[in-house]
């Protein structure tokens, strides 16, 4: 079995007495001594501190001589975003497709003025990096950045403990990228974008991996931040309504079967100025027009038990083979009671449809729901 690599943040995480597990093949922090609970509630209420530097981080630059738009086109062969669109100092939310619609990974991808910066799950990066060099290597250059760490700070008084080291964070909105000084030893170059994990207004900041831990520090000193493991994380993107890879999404689902066709902007689509042109378009093309068979939904069970990942669920009342089932489910520290999401037939997609899903043996009453159950509250 191979040895689980650690972030830069690792020695600070087993120093503030932090619960370690594997993730995505690395050693991660899952809680904390407050444990889950608290860390939820303090995300949702202050400022919480989360080391993401495993998930990987890369660089699309030119060949020789090009600019923004070279890159941005390739990038539309592979995405079934307006990346053309994409203003500098911008980002969007994406995903890589492939012959049948599916999602080989959802990401994050900025306008640099010279190339595009790329967020994509840990767990994905090595089949990414495969993927973009197959199709699109030969136009542009591709770049891991090696070397980088990557935090996020969540929660409605993250913007106030940011403030502090990086002023120019409060002229940002939702979705601006921005390369900023933080006032930590001397400065430390960071790029740092408005957004997040959590439903909750936020940042992600890019460093070099060997300031990563004084930065860390500097904003633990602050009152209102706490560091968060993965354990808040999972609940808090649930409340969100956000989509872990592996769980709700993956290569068999398509945009449109996520519910995540909200991201593919009218230039990519049918009658679009640029539309088509990437992998799985007729599939996902066509489910847009006329819709799919399946549907991510959000689900609230009643009562008190959740309905974790692998629930089956079928018609409430019907003695029926199951027909969907829960991608992601667990208790809401915000909304006080269970929460889920999973798939179920477009017929049985509309809110309010009753339902009913196997816990330990019993069948229990779970009705659809809209998503997010918890608000969100982005600095638009």
């Amino acid at each position: 079995m191979a040895e689980l690599k650690k972030t830069p943040l690792h020695e600070l995480h087993v120093g503030l007495g932090a619960r370690m597990v594997p993730f995505a093949g690395w050693e991660m922090p899952v809680q904390y001594p407050a444990g889950v609970m608290a860390e939820h509630r303090h995300t949702r209420e202050a400022a919480g501190l989360f080391d993401v530097s495993h998930m990987g981080q890369v660089a699309i630059r030119p060949q020789g001589g090009g600019g923004w738009e070279d890159v941005a086109a390739a990038l539309e062969t592979v995405l079934p975003q307006s990346v053309l669109g994409l203003k500098e100092g911008r980002q969007r939310y994406g995903f890589l497709t492939n012959e049948r619609g599916g999602i080989i990974d959802d990401l994050m991808f900025a306008n640099r003025g010279d190339h595009a910066f790329l967020v994509v799950n840990a767990a994905r990066a090595e089949v990414d990096l495969a993927h973009l060099r197959r199709m699109i290597g030969g136009k542009v250059e591709i770049e891991p950045l090696a070397g980088r760490a990557l935090l996020a700070l969540q929660g409605p008084k993250a913007e106030a403990a940011l403030a502090r080291i990086a002023p120019g964070v409060r002229e940002m909105r939702f979705m601006d990228v921005r390369a900023l000084t933080l006032d930590v030893v001397g400065g430390v170059p960071a790029l740092v974008s408005r957004s997040g994990y959590t439903g909750e207004d936020g940042f992600e900041i890019s460093l070099p991996a060997d300031r990563a831990e004084a930065v860390a520090r500097a904003l633990l000193e602050m009152e209102e931040v706490a560091p968060i493991g993965l354990g808040a994380r999972d609940s808090l993107r649930l409340e969100a309504g956000l989509c872990l890879y592996g769980n709700d999404i993956d290569e068999t689902t398509t945009p449109v079967v996520a519910a995540l066709e909200w991201a593919i902007q009218k230039p990519r689509r049918r009658g679009g100025a640029r539309a088509g042109g990437f992998p799985g378009a007729e599939v996902i093309l066509d489910q847009l027009e006329t819709g799919a068979p399946r549907r991510r939904v959000g689900l609230l069970p009643e009562g008190r038990a959740p309905m974790r990942q692998g629930t089956p669920l079928r018609p409430e009342g019907t003695a029926g083979s199951p027909v969907g089932s829960v991608t992601s489910g667990g208790f809401g520290p915000t909304v006080e009671r269970p929460v889920a999401m999973g798939y179920v037939p477009t017929s049985l997609a509309e809110t309010g449809t009753r339902l009913e899903g196997e816990v330990r043996g019993r069948w229990r009453p779970v009705v659809v729901a809209d998503l997010p159950f918890v608000p969100h509250r982005y600095r638009r």
